[in-house]
């Protein structure tokens, strides 16, 4: 399996950096992982601080995994035990093809708490703090306001089939997290949609991109009505949810 090689290749070669864990948390974690489709989503805890020399060694192992099948879907952010409990904190991360910093959501942290997939060492329990109920709410409700509604704005996006789905999927995601108090995965916000009000042709069409094995291309005029439509919907769903729980 593409997925199993990849991962243990990765991991022999971070054992110079003796990590005292490597999780996996997003769909490899969840339940809902596609091969080919999904993203392989780590995080990997060092023993201590990152400095150059430990940035240039993670490059090059990201480097040299580059012909390795699926290895462009596989991202990982890089913890050390002082940086465990603020979730505002920045990371050195590996996405995209590139070497970033950003930081280790309240989502993912809690991800990690309730069905995170320990590859290598100690499990998150051991490790990372608790996630309390507020901040993930908030983070949650912050998320929605700041960030996804504002997109909505900017027509140009809707067009493409990753705007679509994660606007969608994030959505219903946050509205069960903050309605429920529990995550979820893309497989179940996809049966949430529906009943949340979404049009059902747009909950097809994210379903037969994601679960069909070879899914026709769209044709122009249903990209332009699909981002009509995706934009009509989110809008105010975005702003009832923000009032309710913000």
């Amino acid at each position: 399996m593409p997925t199993t090689s990849l991962l243990d290749r990765f991991l022999d070669g971070l054992t110079p950096l003796r990590p005292r864990a490597v999780w996996a948390h997003g769909s490899l974690a969840g339940g809902d992982y596609q091969e080919g489709r999904s993203d392989l989503d780590l995080i990997a805890v060092l023993p201590g601080p990152v400095g150059l020399g430990t940035v240039r060694r993670v490059v090059a192992l990201h480097r040299r995994l580059r012909t390795v099948p699926l290895a462009a879907k596989l991202h990982c952010s890089y913890l050390t035990p002082a940086g465990l409990d603020d979730p505002d904190r920045s990371h050195l991360t590996w996405a995209h093809g590139q070497v970033m910093r950003r930081p280790v959501t309240p989502v993912t942290r809690r991800e990690l708490h309730d069905f995170g997939r320990v590859l290598h060492g100690e499990p998150p329990a051991g490790l990372l703090p608790a996630v309390p109920e507020r901040q993930l709410n908030d983070f949650v409700v912050r998320d929605q306001r700041d960030y996804w509604r504002p997109a909505v704005d900017k027509a140009r996006l809707w067009r493409q089939d990753v705007w679509v789905d994660l606007g969608l999927l994030t959505f219903a995601r946050a509205t069960v997290t903050l309605r429920d108090g529990r995550l979820i995965s893309k497989r179940e916000a996809l049966d949430e949609l529906v009943p949340l009000g979404a049009p059902a042709e747009l909950v097809a069409d994210i379903t037969r991109r994601r679960y069909d094995d070879h899914p026709a291309p769209a044709a122009e005029d249903w990209l332009t009505r699909r981002a009509e439509l995706t934009r009509a919907y989110l809008a105010p769903a975005i702003d009832t949810l923000v009032t309710t729980y913000g």
